[in-house]
């Protein structure tokens, strides 16, 4: 039988230990606890079996979502918000591998602040909901550059728009005047 007044943990192999919320007993641990110290944590998100777990962090992509951030703070603030995109390489007119032509949009940012977390109960009979505090909330923001694909809207994000290949130039010369 367990006692849910001891402060327990468990090795998931992953070099972590984790806690299961009771109700019955605090856990005072500073941010970053279960995870690298200045990284959101994701309390609401379960374990994944091996062949599911995300791959290590390709630095390649964090340099991305460095520009990407970059991108959403310069965005918000463009008087020409045009020649931001172009100066940004988003084309207006973008052309996939297949050769299918997209034609930009609009350009969409989200911010989201999450401010509580589930988890599920052990043997999936429900979840515990937990108000996450102050400094453990975590803010993201979102972007989407969304293009129409003659059949209908295609939302992309940066690095999917970054790979179009521009066809802008030739879309400006047969609509002048613009």
């Amino acid at each position: 039988m367990h006692d849910d007044h001891h402060h327990h943990s468990h090795d998931h192999g992953d070099g972590h230990h984790h806690h299961r919320p009771t109700g019955n007993h605090h856990h005072p641990h500073a941010v970053g606890h279960n995870g690298p110290a200045g990284k959101p944590l994701q309390w609401q998100t379960p374990h994944l079996p091996r062949e599911h777990a995300p791959e290590p962090a390709d630095p390649r992509a964090t340099d991305l979502d460095l520009v990407e951030t970059a991108f959403l703070d310069g965005f918000a603030r463009a008087p020409d918000p045009s020649s931001f995109l172009r100066l940004a390489g988003i084309p207006f007119l973008g052309e996939t591998t297949d050769g299918r032509r997209l034609h930009l949009l609009r350009v969409e940012t989200q911010d989201i602040v999450d401010v509580g977390a589930v988890m599920p109960l052990i043997g999936g009979a429900g979840v515990t909901y937990n108000p996450l505090p102050a400094k453990l909330t975590s803010h993201r923001r979102r972007l989407a550059f969304v293009y129409h694909d003659g059949n209908g809207q295609r939302p992309l994000d940066f690095s999917e728009a970054r790979l179009l290949i521009d066809r802008s130039a030739a879309a400006e010369i047969a609509m002048p005047g613009q």
